[in-house]
């Protein structure tokens, strides 16, 4: 197995609350990100490093997109003052929707407007193919040229910014699997560095024809294309609700020919496996329950009960070799 390459990622919470305004950066990245509630947006305007060039993302709550989320990316010489025509009612490029600011910038104020325009357009692009959030943005311009070096640095830039982001808990670039190995697993380049994927769930209802097929990729529940679901939701109104029938809408989940079942067209990652088995049954389920080792009849709570035995078991025998503590078992 590839061993595992962790990353130092410093954060500093600038107003002392973990709901303020803060700075991240990956060691050895000429990268900074700065992030800020809209209350807190008097305090981000007046850090030195928003009145450079760079990019921002403007986030917002929208329970019919895959992870809550809705987005406006864009880019200035000086981000500050974008920001700030955002925020102000009487300005014709006021945003209403934003809850939350994330500024993109370089530390060694060196990112020159070719550079945060190419920045905008690839981030634009990466969100978008994402499909976690939904854009504001009206226009998806192309990438502008650069020197080889500079796209190369600046893909660079966007692949550690992800990292970040996602830390931050603002996943809209993160990918989403989109093929399987042989294994009918989902390819391994997908899941990180030495990250080991989880086994091959189902959820079946024979009598609906209705046989969904996923796995947990980087802590989130993907399920696999060519999954059948049923046909209507039949349960209560919940936030499921809404986003079934985004993905309907969006021809994501598609009837067949038959009329039986609906049929996912890509792979779709959810935040839980309660929430995948909710829009695959068409109501509320557990999903801890629900999803089922393929070919066997142990359930996601059991398989991961049981690794956690097994890592507390690793653990027990060096720590009882100390005398720290007693055996578990």
């Amino acid at each position: 197995m590839q061993m595992m390459t962790g990353k130092s990622i410093v954060l500093f919470l600038v107003e002392g609350t973990a709901g303020g305004l803060l700075t991240a950066e990956i060691r050895n990245w000429t990268g900074l990100v700065l992030a800020a509630p809209r209350s807190s947006l008097p305090a981000l305007l007046q850090r030195s490093e928003v009145r450079r060039t760079g990019v921002y993302i403007l986030v917002g709550d929208d329970p019919g997109s895959l992870d809550g989320t809705i987005a406006y990316i864009g880019e200035g010489d000086d981000v500050g003052r974008r920001l700030g025509q955002h925020a102000r009612a009487e300005d014709q490029d006021h945003k209403d929707f934003w809850s939350r600011a994330v500024v993109l910038t370089s530390k060694d104020a060196n990112m020159t407007k070719a550079h945060a325009r190419y920045l905008e357009a690839r981030l634009l692009e990466v969100a978008q193919k994402a499909g976690r959030a939904a854009l504001v943005n009206k226009k998806l311009p192309p990438p502008p040229s650069l020197p080889e070096a500079d796209a190369s640095d600046m893909e660079y830039f966007i692949s550690q910014a992800e990292i970040v982001l996602s830390v931050l808990g603002v996943t809209i670039l993160r990918s989403v699997p989109t093929s399987q190995g042989s294994s009918g697993r989902v390819d391994e380049r997908l899941t990180g560095e030495g990250a080991e994927p989880s086994p091959i769930f189902e959820l079946r209802v024979e009598k609906e024809g209705i046989h969904a097929r996923a796995q947990e990729v980087e802590g989130e529940f993907t399920v696999f294309a060519g999954s059948s679901a049923r046909r209507a939701w039949k349960g209560v109104d919940i936030p499921y609700k809404r986003l079934r029938k985004k993905l309907e809408d969006e021809s994501v989940l598609k009837m067949r020919d038959d009329g039986k079942v609906r049929v996912f067209t890509r792979n779709v990652v959810f935040t839980s496996p309660s929430a995948a088995a909710a829009v695959v049954l068409g109501r509320s389920a557990n999903g801890r329950s629900e999803w089922i080792i393929e070919g066997t009849t142990t359930s996601y709570a059991s398989w991961l009960d049981s690794a956690v035995k097994q890592a507390l078991g690793a653990v027990a025998p060096q720590e009882c070799l100390s005398g720290a503590v007693e055996p578990l078992w």
